[in-house]
């Protein structure tokens, strides 16, 4: 079945237990704030009924609010909004209650048959206050609950007896003031995490959420509904009465998702790039056969596969058309490359000689576990490439690899997208390996591999030269960004990076386009950044710089350290260490990224939290 959504995400935090619950709530929020800030609200029991406090605007905006009208509760749902149906008001905030005020509900998702739920429930006399669909699902809920008997599982039955009419998705979290320290949690389509406490239990749509109280945690799996109180929980779904779902300890804690020292978490994950590569590579470089370990590939017959179709969204893809260079100069296996959210909606052959990646930073993307799930219906395996353990591409894939690189908070993707480039490096050797790539040039890509940290660390120490430059051209109202081979989807990457956290313009084009129309664009107002690292079409790249400057261009050239006929030539260099040819586009990513910082950082961005934008895009 194929949902048509409209948003990408919000979140969610609920809790019950011994704490003061909102002091948990604007925790959770604080850390989710990068899934949605165009609102953000709270729904609190406090023995008469449901205090709700919502805000426009920022999670600060919220507990602001808070401290001036304190609540006391130790049972409460939060929700920080990206706004979908209905502009982000105060009326559109979450959460959102029934016709009598006694139950109130957060959502992350679209209903899409909302027009057909709320026109039968104002034939019933309901009154809606609201333009959003949640408020349509509050009011369902509350239909059911009023009409059943009572009963110790009313809440639980009247959720089930709702979502059993919706078509959409959704991660909610509902409580009801009759019945105080209880929360009832369903999915379908979006994220949603029970968090294990002592005398506590969370519900939250990232374990971000939680982790500075818990770190024991459960991924429901869709169609799960979870009944919560402060000593105990209930997994079932919405045809079951019992399931078990098993139980999973996150590998990080709150300390690595704060900033620290630095003034965004964009800069701070750039930064953590040398140990996020590092820990990509450990335990699966193969010294003694030139050759990698991937234990989640285990069960695939390297020497059998024909075909390699890599599948991605935005970075993530970007990653995947870089490895296709690479892996077909190792293994000489053709690869191809999609976008997730148009392979689902094609018909796209694949067969049992096909070896399927699909790379998501979240293990949660919707499009990407969509054509997973097509993949698979096809009877063909597919094998995941993320960063989230438990997520539900780690736990539907047939297998894969996971990247280890730590929570990724800045929504502008920069370790994530150097550890999928290696991850699919080590792919590619192991399966160029059980082919003609010689243990030799294994044991030399290996040597380099094991270097690259080192090498990314030496950009890094370059900052400062690169905010020079970033600040020249900072008031450039667009930018054409060019590289060949494996650096054209580098350039992709380095262009989407400044339109992500700057708002310039900002297009890449091979190089070898810009004589077929794209050179109708240079102009001294028009900054033209190339790719020009020494590699099999150096020369190619020269006159392509050439060809700008003839027609009064402005250059900024990408090249190596010591490489004086590139930087004599043009107007601005940033420099890079030279590696391997084929490494060599995962150094020179890491500039762009800090490139694309600075730049934001001169215009005064939200570097964290760009306009229009959120982290994970979990409903389409």
């Amino acid at each position: 079945m194929y949902w048509h959504i409209e948003m990408l995400m919000c979140g969610i935090i609920a809790y019950s237990g011994f704490r003061e619950a909102t002091e948990v709530i604007l925790e959770g929020l604080r850390r989710l704030e990068y899934r949605g800030y165009d609102s953000a609200g709270l729904g609190a029991i406090n023995g008469k009924g449901i205090e709700l406090r919502k805000c426009v605007g920022r999670i600060t905006n919220l507990n602001e609010l808070i401290t001036q009208k304190p609540v006391s509760s130790s049972t409460a749902i939060g929700h920080t909004r990206w706004a979908t149906h209905g502009p982000p008001n105060l009326e559109n905030c979450h959460p959102h209650c029934d016709a009598t005020g006694r139950l109130a509900i957060v959502h992350n998702g679209v209903i899409e048959n909302y027009k057909l739920l709320k026109n039968r429930l104002l034939d019933l006399g309901h009154k809606f206050t609201s333009d959003t669909d949640t408020e349509i699902l509050a009011h369902l809920i509350g239909h059911f609950y009023d009409a059943l008997p009572a009963s110790e599982d009313k809440l639980l039955i009247a959720v089930k007896k709702a979502l059993a009419e919706v078509d959409g998705t959704y991660g909610i979290a509902v409580i009801h003031a009759d019945e105080p320290g209880r929360i009832i949690g369903a999915r379908r389509g979006s994220p949603l995490v029970v968090g294990l406490g002592e005398g506590e239990n969370f519900l939250g749509s990232d374990v971000s959420a939680m982790v500075s109280f818990t770190r024991d945690v459960i991924y429901l799996n869709d169609l799960d509904v979870v009944d919560i109180n402060d000593s105990s929980y209930k997994i079932s779904t919405l045809h079951t009465t019992k399931v078990t779902r098993q139980k999973s300890r996150v590998d990080w804690d709150a300390g690595d998702a704060e900033k620290g020292e630095f003034p965004h978490f964009m800069l701070k994950e750039i930064f953590e790039q040398p140990t996020s590569l590092r820990n990509v590579m450990r335990g699966r470089l193969n010294w003694d056969h030139g050759d990698a370990k991937l234990g989640g590939l285990q069960e695939v017959k390297l020497s059998q596969v024909k075909r390699i179709l890599l599948l991605g969204c935005g970075t993530a893809l970007h990653a995947g058309m870089m490895a296709e260079y690479v892996i077909e100069e190792l293994s000489g296996v053709p690869v191809e490359t999609d976008f997730s959210s148009e392979f689902r909606y094609r018909n796209s052959p694949v067969d049992q000689g096909t070896l399927v990646f699909v790379i998501s930073q979240s293990g949660e993307t919707v499009d990407t576990l969509a054509a997973m799930r097509e993949v698979q219906r096809k009877g063909v395996k597919a094998y995941g490439l993320c960063n989230v353990v438990g997520s539900t591409i780690a736990r539907e894939s047939d297998g894969g690899v996971y990247l280890h690189a730590g929570p990724e908070i800045g929504v502008a993707a920069t370790k994530s997208f150097t550890s999928q480039a290696t991850a699919l490096v080590l792919i590619g050797l192991a399966l160029g390996r059980t082919r003609s790539l010689s243990a030799r040039e294994g044991s030399e890509l290996l040597a380099e591999l094991s270097r690259l940290p080192e090498n990314v660390e030496k950009v890094l120490n370059t900052s400062e030269a690169i905010k020079k430059v970033a600040l020249r051209y900072k008031d450039s109202q667009s930018m054409l960004f060019l590289g060949r081979l494996a650096n054209y989807p580098i350039a992709m990457e380095g262009a989407l990076k400044l339109k992500e956290i700057s708002y310039i313009h900002a297009e890449a084009y091979p190089a070898a386009e810009l004589k077929h129309g794209v050179i109708a664009l240079v102009s001294p107002e028009t900054p033209s950044l190339i790719i020009a690292t020494r590699d099999g079409v150096y020369d190619k790249n020269r006159s392509t710089i050439q060809e700008i400057k003839a027609r009064s261009g402005q250059v900024i050239a990408l090249a190596n350290e010591g490489d004086s006929d590139i930087t004599e030539t043009v107007d601005s260099s940033i420099l890079v260490p030279e590696t391997h040819p084929l490494l060599q586009p995962i150094v020179n990513v890491v500039a762009l990224q800090l490139f694309a910082y600075y730049t934001a950082v001169a215009l005064g961005r939200d570097v964290d939290k760009p306009r229009n934008l959120a982290k994970s895009v979990t409903v389409e």
